[in-house]
């Protein structure tokens, strides 16, 4: 199932370590090729002789052991990876990744292979739940690295709770359904999507803007991507990097991201609106910075142009979704928005939901149609979230075709 697969296993030091064993074990049973890279501190839980003998090939551990061939060992395994598995994966060897840090084999080799790296973390549950050790995590899962979440229960210190290094069975599962043949229901299609906030300039120091981070217009971009179609992403300013791949347009203001958008609309079969784009702006924007003065500042707004809505007006065989992030009575000004710009669904959200922020890794969303059918769905990770919208599209997309 796995032959000709050569997959390189990073092993860090943790009580976990044992679970990596038999996951080398049961890789080889599948006729893949395993490297292991421990580190020093793994070191002191299994011997790198135990992973020699069930991988059948030699285990680096020392950066500076002399090499057992002519290439440059973390260069030459970094390139041989189709995989690159860490497990177990610490809180330790997570932060230096995050932060560009190579003071070891183990550490140096991941910052050279361009294969997909995966994370299977395995600590204590307090590391696991500290802000640093998540903050982290969301910035690798930005970059592209992905994780395999760790179970709940009893870890070695007694303590109850996440951080359980996930079963080798399961990270088995995932490495399995990597190799697997990629469907991409979505070939050819062409997909536009609006990211992140908006900002309007009052003068060349300040501006208005709003909370939004662009992760759940990111990762539709991403699944869009992944499922074969064609994708430009118009995004305002983020801290996010754009899906390789996408076509990507950067914008500042309301007023050019209506521009890129009226240019761009016809070509599109699917457009997906999830942008926080300013209702209003500055009526004028100071040439120089506007000084402090005695007395409250006045500034007198002007309405921006309602993308959304004239997308609606003019389009013709495009399926059109919404977003709508709410505070109060969500469905009901969804429902409206549906109506007054004339979509197909709409995807609404509660932002004051724990969870369902604008900052969050997780959405708690609500799908509602031009029919009237409402699908509510619990907290899940705003790509899974990007994966039912975009299959939503995509039935509107084949009723279009359908017609033609």
């Amino acid at each position: 199932m796995l032959s000709g697969k050569n997959i390189v296993l990073g092993v860090t030091g943790g009580i976990a370590v044992y679970k990596s064993v038999d996951l080398v074990s049961r890789l080889r049973k599948l006729n893949a090729n395993v490297y292991v890279v421990m580190t020093e501190h793994a070191k002191a839980f299994v011997t790198p002789l135990t992973f020699q003998s069930m991988s059948q090939n030699y285990v680096v551990h020392d950066m500076f052991e002399a090499p057992k061939t002519w290439d440059v060992e973390h260069i030459a395994l970094a390139k041989k990876a189709d995989l690159f598995v860490v497990a177990p994966a610490t809180a330790n060897v997570i932060a230096k990744v995050c932060h560009g840090i190579a003071d070891d084999f183990l550490t140096t080799t991941l910052m050279a292979t361009p294969a997909q790296v995966v994370f299977a973390p395995a600590m204590n549950t307090n590391m696991y739940e500290n802000p640093i050790t998540q903050n982290n995590i969301s910035m690798l899962k930005n970059l592209g690295y992905e994780f395999i979440e760790p179970g709940t229960g009893r870890l070695a210190c007694g303590d109850l709770g996440a951080g359980k290094m996930a079963e080798p069975v399961d990270i088995l599962n995932y490495i399995v359904k990597f190799f697997e043949p990629k469907s991409q229901p979505m070939k050819g299609v062409k997909v536009l999507i609006s990211a992140g906030p908006t900002i309007e300039r009052i003068d060349p120091i300040r501006y208005i803007t709003n909370r939004s981070t662009g992760k759940m217009g990111y990762a539709i971009a991403k699944k869009a991507l992944e499922q074969g179609a064609q994708v430009t992403l118009v995004s305002g300013p983020t801290q996010l990097t754009p899906p390789e791949g996408v076509e990507f347009i950067s914008v500042e203001s309301a007023v050019e991201m209506y521009d890129v958008f009226m240019a761009r609309m016809q070509e599109q079969d699917i457009i997906i609106k999830t942008a926080a784009v300013a209702d209003y702006r500055p009526l004028e924007v100071a040439k120089e910075k506007i000084k402090k003065s005695e007395g409250e500042m006045a500034l007198k707004f002007t309405r921006n142009p309602d993308i959304l809505k004239t997308l609606g007006e003019r389009k013709t065989h495009q399926v059109l979704v919404g977003f709508a992030a709410e505070t109060t009575d969500v469905l009901t000004y969804a429902k409206r928005k549906i109506e007054q710009k004339h979509l197909d669904f709409i995807v609404a959200n509660d932002v004051s939901q724990e969870g369902a922020g604008f900052a969050a890794d997780t959405n708690i969303v609500t799908l509602i149609d031009s029919e009237g059918n409402v699908s509510p769905y619990s907290q899940q990770s705003k790509e899974a979230v990007a994966e039912i919208v975009l299959e939503k599209a995509m039935g509107y997309y084949h009723k279009v075709k359908a017609k033609e």
